[in-house]
């Protein structure tokens, strides 16, 4: 048996699409699909952030993993494969949220995580008594295999080095689908979680939990063990951080170098509509201090078109980000995703008028805002994104001595390509999947 294991992209995000290499690292789904794929069966993996997925496939069976804002593609991808005669299975956030959609397009889905489940899926393929549905129910992070890093195409990516030591989240924003994928905080032995980053070959580490300070306690364990290493990491966590010294200092001196944080907006009215309490005490220029003083760089997120938004916020945010110094801003479109609070209320309100799932990618307005239209929301975004990345901007934001000098003035100049390119990626070329043919 031969499996391809396939990572759509959508359109701003696809190998020929806006992102440079800079901003691309390695993803863990497939590797880790790899590790649990019993050894007798070829494999091979086709990412399509770095590259063009072919559509004259050497497998008996596809599996593809889809997030919401990929989901048109990954079911025209299936329906290709299957009437190629080829078995198709779903799993990744969005089958999780809709599993009855998903099931529409493939012959199987795998709801929630999928680690030790996929050997068995694989074994059910062999003896053709595929099921429809498959639902992960051991909720332990212990003894997990490690992803099969070798078989990445490892000089497309900035690093390969991603990992992720717990799962889920503590917090409950109203926007984000942690919650709905993961109800339960999930977290790896902290030794193990080392042995894994002791097989990696180079200095820096990659952190892809949604929050790794959830609990600060393990936190503290991993960043002391983390020290002897002596890596560069780079990871996710939230802006109460600001009221922990002892966190920050040891999060420094076990080798952070990079911590992207959520802000997302600069008023407690927003912030309230949000659901995102843990900023309301957080000092903003306050912590970026902090982490500045310890040479840790910030990859700063912020959400733009809640209840608490009006037209005025892309200027003062822009102008905040600067004043801050947040070394990497990032800005999104707040989204409303299936299975989420957000998504709920604003159903319940008939604002959601965009049912197409390619422009679910918190780059475009699928619904209408309070206080501004849907376009005003759009060309904000737009704005907020070119004024940041100009030239000046950046200047003002990263000049300062970093030993990660190197690495902040590539990203940024990865996200200025980034920003030019936004409003290239109309609904027309969001939505167009005609280079797969329909069968």
């Amino acid at each position: 048996m031969k499996i391809a294991f396939l990572a759509p992209a959508g359109a701003m995000y696809r190998f020929n699409g806006t992102f440079k290499k800079a901003l691309h690292y390695a993803p863990l789904t497939l590797t880790t699909l790899a590790a649990y794929t019993p050894e007798d069966v070829e494999v091979e993996i086709f990412d399509e952030t770095i590259e063009k997925i072919p559509l004259d496939l050497d497998a008996d069976v596809v599996v593809m993993t889809s997030i919401t804002g990929t989901a048109e593609r990954v079911y025209r991808f299936a329906n290709y494969f299957r009437k190629k005669g080829k078995k198709v299975v779903l799993g990744g956030p969005h089958p999780t949220l809709c599993p009855e959609e998903a099931i529409i397009y493939c012959d199987s889905v795998i709801i929630g995580r999928s680690e030790s489940l996929f050997t068995k899926v694989v074994e059910d393929m062999k003896q053709n008594k595929l099921k429809k549905f498959y639902v992960q129910e051991n909720n332990s992070l212990e003894n997990l295999k490690f992803p099969k890093r070798n078989i990445l195409k490892k000089e497309r990516y900035v690093s390969i080095n991603s990992i992720e030591a717990t799962k889920g989240c503590t917090l409950d924003c109203s926007f984000c689908v942690g919650k709905a994928l993961y109800p339960t905080f999930l977290k790896r032995p902290v030794l193990e979680v080392i042995r894994e980053i002791e097989t990696f070959e180079k200095k820096e580490v990659l952190f892809i939990d949604l929050n790794l300070i959830a609990d600060r306690e393990y936190a503290k364990k991993l960043f002391t063990e983390l020290k002897p290493l002596k890596k560069w990491w780079f990871g996710l966590a939230t802006s109460n951080l600001v009221h922990d010294d002892e966190l920050i200092k040891l999060m420094a001196d076990s080798g952070c170098k990079g911590l992207l944080i959520g802000f997302e907006a600069m008023t407690k009215e927003s912030l309230k509509a949000m659901n995102k309490g843990v900023n309301l005490l957080a000092d903003y220029h306050l912590l970026m201090k902090k982490l500045h003083s310890f040479d840790i760089a910030v990859n700063g997120t912020f959400t733009f078109g809640s209840d608490g938004d009006d037209k005025d916020v892309f200027k003062r945010t822009v102008e905040e980000v600067i004043k801050m110094k947040v070394d990497l801003p990032r800005y999104s479109i707040l989204t409303p995703f299936p299975k989420t609070k957000l998504y709920e209320e604003l159903e319940n309100e008939g604002r959601i008028f965009e049912r197409n799932w390619a422009m679910y990618d918190v780059q475009h307005s699928v619904f209408h805002p309070k206080n501004m239209t849907a376009k005003e929301l759009q060309d904000g975004a737009i704005y907020a994104w070119r004024e940041t990345y100009k030239f000046s901007s950046i200047f003002k934001r990263i000049a300062r001595f970093s030993i990660i000098a190197p690495i902040l003035l590539n990203t940024n100049l990865g996200y200025r390509h980034y920003a030019d390119k936004l409003e290239d990626f109309n609904y027309e070329k969001m939505t167009d999947n005609s280079d797969i043919p329909i069968l």
